[in-house]
This record gives C-alpha cells, structure tokens and sequence, in this order.
C-alpha cells in the first residue's frame, strides 16, 4: 500500500473541503429551493440553519477523519472497535459510491451544455424542452459525456492528495470564484436586475411555513456535503495543527457565498423574461435558462454567448469539485482495505462507478420502462441516497460524537490538545447532541411521510 500523505497547506486544506462542498446543489438545487419557497424568507431560514447545523456536524466529520487518519470505514471501526457504529462508515462510503454513480450522469448533461454553448447551438432559436429531452433519452451520446467528464475526475484522483486533489482545488476553487464573480457583474446589466434582487434580499417572513423550513434545513445539510464519508475522508489528510471550527466555518462560508451568487446570477435573468416562473424546479438550469439566456441577451447576442459559455462552465466546475471527493472517499477504502496501490483503486471505483452510471443514464430513455416504486433507475439511487441514507447518517454522526465519544477526546480535537481557544464549545456540544439530530430527523420524517 502507498504511504499516506496529508495535505501540503491549510489553504488547500480550506479549498479541497470546499470544493467538496461547493457542487451542483450549490448553482443548480439551491436556486430551485429559493424559487420553490418565497426567495429571500428561505435564505434567511438557510443561513440560519448553515450555522447552527451545517457548521457543528462537519466539525463533526472533520474531528473523526483527523482523529483517525484513515478511512470513514476504518475510521469509525477504530474509534468504536467491534461496535456497530462501524455501519455508520459503510453507509458513508457506500453512499459516496452510489451518489457518484448517478452525480456522473449529470455532470455529463452540463459538459454537453458547455460544448453546445461553446459551439454557440445555445443561442440559437430552438425549442429547449425538446433538446433536453432528446439528449438524455439518446442511447449513447449522455454516456459519452459521462465517460469523459469520469476521466477528467479519475486523473486527478490517480495523481494522488497532493499533487492530485490540492493542487486542482487550487487552481480550480478560485476560478470557480471569479466566474461566479464575472456573471454576477453581467447579471446586474439584465433589464430585470432589480427585481430578482429584491426577490432575494427582501424577505417576506410571511412566506415562512413548517415545510420551508424543513426545506432550509435538508437543503443546508445537504449542500454542504454531510454524511457522505467526503469531509471525514478529507480531514484525515489534514495535519494536526489544523484549526477545525476555523476550517469548518471557512468552508461553510465559502459554500454559502457561492450558493447566493448563483441565485444573483440567475433570478435577474428569469425576472429579465416575461412568462418565465421562478418555481421552475429541476428543469431550470438546462431548459430555462438556456432560453432566458438568450431572450435575455438578444440585444447584445455576444454577451449572451460568453454568459451562457460561463455559467455552463461554472457548472461543470461544480460538478467536477464534488465528483472528486465522492470519488476519493471511496479511493480511499478500496486503497486501505485491500493494500492496491492508488491508480489500481482509482480505476476500480471509476469502472465501477461508471458501469452504474450507465444504467442510470439509460432510464431516461431505453431503460426509462425499468421502475421499482413507481422510480426509474436514476431516480431510485437519488432517492435511497438523499432521502435515506444521508439523512440516517447525519443522525448517527450526531450521535456517534455527542453520544458515544469521550467529551474530552471531542473538546481536544476541536481545541488541538487545548492549544486552541473554542469559546463555542459549550454550545456546539448542545447543538450535536440535541439540535441537530432532532432536525435532520424532522427533515427525513418529512421526506418521507406523504
């Protein structure tokens, strides 16, 4: 087995949990939420929620992968030898492997946006609905786009934490930032600028019902990447002096910023657009837009055709930041646990992966008569992950630290052996033993329950 390396700085410590976090749920699921609950209501309940939950169960999942230095499995074989609570690191990592395998179809459906709108067929007068569908029920051209985008993320995973995962999240993490950066600019030129500025900064608490703050928590918990097995995989590579509710709140910040910027980037658009509904739902970003974009800019069509190319980028980047730590916590165990080097790991989880993903990718058109639950293949793996298996976890990680491990070995892993001052101990204890379980268990029952 390869000798195991940590990460060579904080800041690419900060930028690869980041980059974990930061995916299409932050540009894609996020301003659906928004749209779907009253706008700037939902993001005062979801930053809310970002701080009082988000933030204490990944310092959660840091202190367990640091504690550690190995594996979600192992991790929690080892903090809890002979325990059941070992379940709780196979669901992580069995999870991270599902989630990958359908995350990697549609990762494909934004690189075959990007090169559409690189080819400029974005900016043409088509019918959007029908270009959607057609791509994803084509037997083979979904699958191409999903084989490649695979490769790109199997690469950097091969080269290793250092020269594979920090070094990208370096160069990647803050290009993200400034194309996130230039659109916002952009948008504000749209003539219906200021009313999706005011959708998203002025709240109407009156809005405001048990199911949209249910909403806030369960989009909270899950754009930050929690339960996964990705952030404690992550901070096993991290050294020991780094400082965890720093890290923590600097991911979780750096989340935040992109998720409200992509709303900025996309509701003046929609707002630029007579008959386009806010509430558009999954179907914005790949219908919608595409169509907002280019009504949006018809006066100045180059502009148009660098902003739809941008933000299809952003996406991709997204997508491709995500993909990367699903990938590595699955690397990871298949690493530790049967001794192979790294590139044999990365390819037995990128061929695996993929095999899945094919599937998935087919029950949008060949397989699309395959259903259990009245569920195709994709949505039958979303389902069970982020409706089951990732809130279970969260409640178990909850448990496992607030419960199960010694207060003490808790407060010294969050204070670095008490050379740290954590003021918040206190209250972080409270909120993952209480607050944050009851609230995830809330969002699952919700979720679940008709």
């Amino acid at each position: 087995m390869e000798k195991r390396t940590d990460f060579g700085s904080k800041i690419g410590a900060v930028l690869a949990s980041a980059g974990s976090a930061v995916g299409l749920g932050n540009v894609w699921r996020f301003p659906t939420e928004v749209g779907n609950n009253g706008g700037a209501a939902f993001i005062f309940v979801y930053l809310l929620c970002i701080a009082v939950i988000g933030i204490p169960v990944m310092m959660s999942e840091f202190l367990i992968g640091r504690h550690t230095h190995t594996n979600t499995i192992h991790a929690f074989a080892k903090l809890a030898p002979g325990k059941w609570w070992r379940i709780e690191g196979i669901a992580g990592v069995f999870v991270a492997f599902m989630i990958l395998s359908y995350y990697i179809v549609i990762s494909g459906w934004t690189l075959f946006y990007l090169i559409q709108s690189v080819g400029g067929r974005l900016q043409a007068d088509r019918d959007y609905s029908q270009v959607f569908t057609g791509f994803v029920s084509n037997p083979w051209m979904p699958i191409l786009m999903g084989v490649i985008f695979m490769a790109l993320t199997h690469v950097i995973i091969a080269k290793g934490v250092q020269s594979g995962i920090e070094k990208s999240s370096k160069l990647m993490m803050p290009l993200l930032l400034l194309i996130i950066g230039i659109l916002v600019v952009c948008s504000f030129g749209m003539p219906g600028s200021r009313e999706g500025l005011r959708f998203l900064l002025k709240p109407d608490f009156s809005k405001l019902t048990a199911s949209v703050i249910l909403s806030a928590v369960g989009q909270a918990f899950f754009s930050l990447s929690l339960a996964m097995g990705c952030l404690c995989t992550y901070a096993s590579y991290f050294r020991q002096d780094t400082n965890l509710p720093k890290t923590a709140v600097g991911v979780s910040t750096i989340d935040t910023i992109v998720a409200i910027l992509s709303g900025f980037i996309i509701f003046p658009a929609v707002f630029s657009v007579e008959n386009v509904s806010v509430d558009a739902g999954p179907g914005l970003v790949f219908i919608t837009l595409p169509s907002v974009f280019n009504i949006a800019f018809s006066h100045v069509p180059w502009l148009g055709y660098i902003f739809s190319g941008f933000f299809y980028l952003l996406l991709l980047l997204a997508a491709l930041t995500s993909a990367m730590s699903l990938h590595e916590s699955v690397t990871a165990y298949v690493l530790e646990a049967f001794h192979v080097s790294r590139k044999k790991a990365a390819i037995a989880v990128s061929v695996a992966c993929m095999t899945l993903g094919v599937f998935c990718s087919l029950s949008f058109g060949v397989l699309g008569d395959v259903k259990l639950f009245g569920l195709n293949i994709f949505e039958l793996f979303d389902f069970t992950a982020s409706k089951i298996i990732l809130p279970i976890g969260g409640i178990i990680i909850c448990l496992f630290v607030g419960w199960y491990l010694d207060r003490k070995l808790v407060e010294n892993e969050l204070t670095n052996g008490g050379k740290l001052r954590f003021k918040l101990f206190r209250l972080y204890y409270f909120i993952i033993r209480y607050v944050a379980p009851l609230a995830i268990a809330a969002v699952f029952l919700r979720e679940l329950l008709p």
